[in-house]
């Protein structure tokens, strides 16, 4: 059977004379290019000794940078690597190839720089009007860091350690006392050779010591050795070391309007940060913000209103507890008491402050008498129901919830959009910086590359050259 056959590769063949015939018109390079040479940001380069060669062009680099984040090749080595073999990155680069030192130097040395292309090409998304600017979602999603789990130490694991080692030490003293009771020719290990193992683990006690100490002191529940700034925490059903994205999506087309980077192991301090974040963005206050059950907070929440945006976060499911659930207790706002189940009056009873929140308390005596107490409550002075002062925005949120319960399902659509992408298409679902303001930076180009990549998606490479 005759098969297809390419040609001998001894064979001379005629090339284009010119790189630029290979790199079509709607090639995203060719956005890369004009966008970069346009952008007023001012880069940093690494500096030369007077005798040797000239630096190269910032601006270059980030080509370089843009290019392989779209195309999901993030490492400097990689990247070297294509502007040898690569014709889009030579074209790109006019045929430049800088060592992957010189690639790496230009994002460490860029810190602030970089971040900054980022809120660029927002704007000019802005000005494309490819933000709806009335709908927005937060999300949060965790990405590895360049820490293993063996290199995280929480405070139980270094107490029950230096318990471990203590334990250890005695016994090795122990096995010295009795081998001084013994015979030479019986002894299994010399009184020199324990002595040896015991100062190597007196090391290791005084290693996790120093950590007890260090999370006393700055009041942290854990230390990352390897990058100090990460932490332990569930992603993907399991516990491993990471840092916890935030983003703010906008409805109409699916795009980043602004990230955060944090190490907190979850998200319930950063609806109302992201939410005026979109605001700041869009220079609107009437927009609806979208977000999943991690952000239940009610400050947060009334944060939210109190600068004109209407929430969406559905309320967590309560678990344990015995007896009815609040939602079965009628609040009449009119005369400021409760109905129970059993028909009774829960009536305000005192005033406390809970974490800077002012909450009321509500009793009946009826409890005493109740014929469905046992279904309700095992509290001897029968049931109490708490009440923020600013329940009724929660409960009104509650109510938006189910009259609008197709625009809460957009949430799902639009914040799993951006980091389904980017971990999967986009191969970034793990970091290859260390602290805060190096994963900015990687954070800032990953984010920044999505959005370059969906609007090339949307409208093309010739429009967006267009308007520039």
């Amino acid at each position: 059977m005759p098969y297809k056959n390419g040609i001998n590769r001894e064979q001379i063949t005629l090339f284009p004379e010119s790189i630029d015939d290979y790199i079509t018109e709607d090639n995203e390079v060719q956005f890369i290019d004009a966008f970069v040479d346009n952008i007023e940001t001012e880069f940093k380069y690494s500096k030369t000794s007077e005798t040797g060669r000239p630096p190269y062009n910032p601006k270059d680099l980030l080509k370089l940078y843009l290019y392989g984040y779209i195309n999901a090749i993030r490492s400097s080595r990689k990247l070297e690597k294509e502007c040898h073999r690569n014709l889009e990155v030579m074209w790109l680069l006019k045929s430049l190839r800088p060592d992957h030192k010189t690639i790496a130097n230009f994002r460490k040395d860029n810190k602030e720089e970089i971040p900054k292309v980022f809120k660029e090409f927002t704007l000019l998304c802005k000005k494309l009007s490819m933000f709806g600017g009335e709908i927005v979602s937060v999300d949060g999603s965790k990405f590895k860091a360049v820490n293993s789990k063996k290199q995280n130490v929480v405070k139980e694991k270094a107490v029950a350690r230096i318990k471990e080692i203590e334990k250890q030490i005695n016994e090795y003293l122990k096995e010295i006392e009795e081998n001084d009771k013994n015979e030479e020719d019986t002894k299994t290990i010399t009184k020199e050779e324990l002595q040896e193992r015991i100062e190597t683990i007196k090391k290791r006690k005084e290693k996790y010591e120093t950590l007890k100490a260090k999370m006393e002191e700055t009041g942290e529940t854990q230390i990352s050795s390897t990058d100090p700034n990460s932490r332990l925490m569930m992603n993907n059903r399991k516990m491993e070391v990471c840092y916890n994205i935030q983003t703010i999506v906008d409805e109409r087309n699916k795009l980043i309007l602004d990230y955060k980077v944090t190490n907190e192991v979850s998200d319930i301090n950063q609806l109302s940060i992201m939410a005026l974040k979109a605001q700041d963005i869009l220079q609107t206050e009437n927009i609806d913000v979208l977000a999943d059950k991690g952000y239940y907070k009610s400050t947060e929440i009334k944060a939210c209103i109190d600068n004109g945006m209407v929430p969406y976060v559905s309320k967590p499911e309560v678990s344990g507890g015995k007896g009815y659930k609040l939602e079965k207790f009628e609040y009449i706002k009119e005369k400021d008491i409760y109905i129970c189940p059993g028909k009774q009056e829960l009536t305000y009873r005192k005033q406390t402050n809970k974490n800077g929140k002012i909450i009321r308390s509500y009793y009946t005596k009826g409890c005493k008498y109740c014929k469905i107490r046992s279904q309700c409550t095992e509290n001897k002075t029968g049931r109490e129901i708490q009440r923020w002062e600013h329940e009724e925005i929660l409960e009104e949120m509650q109510k938006r919830l189910k009259e609008n319960a197709e625009k809460y399902f957009l949430r799902r659509c639009l914040s799993e959009h951006p980091f389904g992408t980017i971990k999967r298409t986009m191969n970034a679902a793990y970091l290859l910086m260390k602290g805060f303001e190096k994963v900015e930076v990687e954070i800032s180009l990953i984010m920044l590359s999505y959005n370059i990549k969906r609007v090339i998606n949307i409208l093309g490479v010739k429009k967006l050259i267009e308007v520039l």
